[in-house]
């Protein structure tokens, strides 16, 4: 399933009372029969009681989750929206998701992250506080510690969080260093880091009309790096009937969500990564097939449209 160019992806139902091995396959099943093309995982561990916890309070572990889909369901590709390297540790990270490509035949992307600058508590329950002013630098160092052992280097790595002077990884992942890292992040930091050191931009809590204002600023900063440009890739929750508020979702009727989702497609996006509410294997599978046929076919199919229309354009303006 693509809308124009860009491909749909599923941010997992691994949060919420009642989710579980019955909603994973539940959600995998639906997206690969409809043809979308990759399930994504978010990644919190140990959120303080509170408003957060209301979300994030009862959630699978990330990798273990997408390890489960993965080896079930072989047709789609698998990502992390977004893995917080800082809140965990970098060298172990980088052995797991070396073993998840090697066991899954190389279809992981990872998407990473610093957190917001409200998730201390998170960072203290998880014994890590002491990272927390410098997440930015341990993620920037976490990256290129990862390439480092992924392409199967001997040599010592000497960072400010990490020194490695003897020491055996392996086996290597199927893809070497080339393994596809997103940044996430609305900062300028963030789209520093993605023209620096990552393959992709992973934007959350973004519409179309802020993308259309982010995306020169990445573009000038990856000129200035010579690196080809990343892949861009949206994740946006859907709720059918809301109202827009400060956080922005694919809300509304659905000719609105429509009108949303071309607009992605039409700045360029590679993939819109979707969460769609509940969590119990019914709420999911109705939910992902009520936006597959009210929002995605009917985008898609305007998406020809236009090309179809400026094709005419450009043939009509080429002939005169």
């Amino acid at each position: 399933m693509r809308v124009g160019d860009m491909a749909i992806g599923l941010i997992l139902p691994s949060k919420g009372e009642g989710t579980g091995p019955e909603s994973l396959d539940a959600a995998a099943s639906a997206v690969s029969v409809l043809g979308w093309n990759s399930v994504w995982v978010t990644d919190h561990m140990m959120v303080p009681a509170g408003d957060e916890a209301d979300e994030y309070g009862h959630i699978l572990e990330a990798l273990t989750a997408l390890t489960y889909v993965g080896a079930r369901h072989p047709h789609l590709q698998l990502g992390t929206s977004v893995l917080v390297p800082a809140m965990r540790d970098a060298p172990q990270l980088a052995k797991e998701i070396a073993t998840i490509d090697v066991l899954l035949g190389g279809r992981l992307t990872v998407g990473v992250g610093v957190s917001d600058s409200g998730d201390l508590a998170e960072y203290t329950n998880l014994g890590k506080a002491a990272r927390f002013t410098a997440r930015g630098g341990y993620l920037d160092e976490t990256i290129a510690l990862w390439r480092h052992l992924w392409s199967g280097s001997t040599a010592p790595f000497r960072g400010e969080h990490h020194v490695l002077e003897d020491f055996t990884f392996l086996p290597l992942p199927p893809r070497g260093a080339a393994i596809p890292i997103w940044c996430g992040g609305r900062s300028a930091r963030a789209l520093r880091r993605t023209a620096e050191l990552c393959d992709g931009y992973h934007a959350a809590q973004t519409g179309p009309e802020h993308l259309r204002e982010r995306l020169p600023a990445l573009r000038a900063a990856v000129e200035r790096t010579g690196r080809p440009f990343p892949t861009v890739s949206v994740r946006a929750r859907v709720k059918f009937g809301a109202r827009p508020g400060p956080v922005y979702a694919i809300v509304g009727e659905p000719a609105d969500m429509v009108a949303d989702v071309a607009a992605f497609a039409e700045q360029g996006v590679d993939e819109l990564i979707v969460v769609v509410e509940g969590s119990r294997p019914e709420q999911v599978e109705a939910n992902i097939g009520r936006f597959h046929r009210e929002v995605l076919e009917p985008a898609a199919a305007l998406a020809a449209r236009r090309v179809r229309a400026g094709s005419r354009t450009g043939a009509r303006t080429g002939a005169g």
